[in-house]
């Protein structure tokens, strides 16, 4: 399949992920002590919606301007972000002994699903080092200084 049909995976797998979190996480965060700071059911919500159009956004944008575009980058270092947060939902299941909400997801469908669009943007050089480690880098902290503005949002409607 083109890689520019397959990117779209990213938003799809990305939503799915948010929606898991959406019905489980305000709830489970209220216990959850170090491993996630109490959140609202309205303001993770909104932050989740608003965090799933990003993606889409930015698969567009790739997929507009596609091999060794800014776009392509920004989209590759989301993909990274969401790989990374594996771990930690991994890591909170295992840390709290119980299920996390969105570790089903994480493991199930973000990990294959972005471990193979990884592989693909290097394979079909979408995206080359370093400016790949640039993004890695870039993004996932770009996304950790925007989560508290998307829950300030939540928070706000």
């Amino acid at each position: 399949m083109r890689l520019e049909k397959l990117l779209w995976l990213f938003p799809i797998a990305l939503t799915l992920h948010n929606l898991e979190e959406a019905i489980w996480l305000p709830g489970w965060s209220k216990h959850a002590g170090l491993w996630e700071l109490p959140v609202g059911p309205t303001e993770f919500r909104v932050a989740a919606v608003l965090l799933a159009i990003l993606a889409y956004a930015v698969t567009y944008w790739s997929i507009r301007r596609g091999k060794e575009a800014v776009g392509t980058y920004v989209m590759a270092g989301f993909v990274f972000t969401m790989l990374l947060n594996v771990i930690y939902h991994a890591a909170a299941a295992l840390g709290l002994r119980e299920y996390a909400p969105g570790v089903v997801t994480a493991v199930l469908i973000n990990t294959p699903v972005m471990g193979y669009l990884l592989w693909r943007v290097f394979q079909e050089r979408w995206v080359t080092w370093p400016k790949a480690l640039v993004a890695f880098i870039a993004v996932p902290l770009a996304i950790l200084l925007l989560i508290p503005v998307l829950f300030w949002v939540g928070r706000s409607i």
